[in-house]
């Protein structure tokens, strides 16, 4: 099982759904950074339940630091940390112990793992383990704002409503920065939250697309063909749970086009080397330009719904019908835009600390 990210500044993930702890190790992390732990919580708290958008799981998050730290400051070593699961209830799939819902990876960490997975809430597969990503993903945040780097991301599409692009950056991502649910166009955040409540109220869900600019890095982060910028940043979001698509500035709109359409012309601005247009979403050849990197994210529909719907009993190898019972997000579209910021923010230090060495 891979639970490693990143080659110069590591996460290991560990932990399940319902298990005691999930937690992480950071490693690689420079020396002598003092931790903001007023931005970390404010990080965390981004990724908590809201409301009737979310699940009525409701965790405290507290993040504990057991080494790593010390006196607020970074020493060097493995920085290891633990998020306690106060809030479990596995009773709640006990009804599906051999039953896989729809969507999820309960059948496939069966044949994988004969078994002897923990299928509480999807175990080490759950959502739950993004938790101490962002954590992590704090950390990686606040030394990339010191050196000028910013991200930020916000609700660009939920069930066909969809909010505008990133006009103004720098202001745009300041603003979803600061703002609990990451809509830039006011008159669209009611229009949303309603729709995520519809699909509560019939037992169903929503997904959506998040679009992420990034700001401040510097020409030549990223190699050719096997670690392109894009793709360390596709394998990283990938890996959390319901993506299923990614594209980088102008994306499959351009295969509509003609290449006099979308080619980045460059030009001259305050002394410095610019593109004209920014279809290539900040990155060409594999590695970074200068420009903003533009990415967008597909999140499917939160797969655990109420409605009555078929699987199979493994045990009788027979169908049957399920219904799934416990606490789910109708959406987590809202909730997974920190998470994004976190794993990019990961893999920017990551390789950061490749292209400087230790005087990252």
């Amino acid at each position: 099982m891979s639970n490693i990210l990143g080659k110069n500044i590591t996460v290991t993930l560990f932990g399940e759904s319902h298990g005691a702890y999930v937690g992480a190790c950071l490693d690689g992390f420079p020396s002598g950074i003092k931790i903001d732990f007023d931005y970390l919580e404010k990080q965390m708290n981004k990724r908590k339940a809201i409301g009737k958008i979310s699940t009525p799981r409701n965790e405290e998050d507290k993040v504990e630091f057991i080494s790593g730290i010390k006196a607020g400051i970074s020493e060097g070593s493995p920085i290891t940390l633990l998020i306690k699961n106060n809030n479990v209830r596995k009773k709640d799939y006990e009804k599906l112990e051999n039953i896989p819902r729809p969507s999820h990876a309960d059948y496939v960490a069966h044949i994988k793992y004969g078994g002897y997975e923990d299928k509480s809430g999807g175990g080490h597969f759950s959502g739950r383990l993004t938790a101490p990503l962002v954590a992590c993903g704090a950390l990686a945040m606040q030394l990339l704002k010191e050196k000028g780097i910013k991200i930020g991301t916000h609700l660009k599409k939920v069930h066909g409503i969809e909010d505008r692009d990133f006009v103004d950056i720098e202001k745009d991502i300041d603003k979803v920065n600061e703002i609990d649910i990451a809509i830039l166009e006011e008159d669209k955040k009611d229009k949303i939250l309603k729709e995520i409540e519809i699909a509560k109220d019939n037992g169903d869900s929503v997904g959506g697309i998040l679009e992420t600019a990034i700001i401040g890095l510097e020409v030549g982060i990223g190699e050719p063909f096997f670690d392109t910028l894009e793709g360390l940043l596709a394998k990283a979001i990938f890996s959390i749970p319901s993506v299923k698509g990614i594209e980088f500035g102008g994306g499959f709109e351009m295969c509509d086009k003609y290449g006099s359409e979308v080619n980045d012309e460059f030009i001259i601005v305050d002394n410095k080397v610019k593109t004209k247009s920014n279809n290539s979403g900040g990155i060409q050849g594999g590695i970074s330009n200068g420009m903003p990197i533009i990415i967008k994210t597909a999140i499917k529909p939160t797969p655990s719904i109420s409605k009555i719907q078929n699987s199979v009993n493994l045990d009788k190898m027979e169908e049957c019908e399920l219904q799934i019972a416990g606490r789910h997000d109708p959406c987590i579209v809202h909730r997974a835009r920190v998470v994004i910021d976190s794993i990019i923010a990961l893999v920017l230090l990551d390789l950061l600390k490749e292209h400087r060495g230790n005087q990252l």
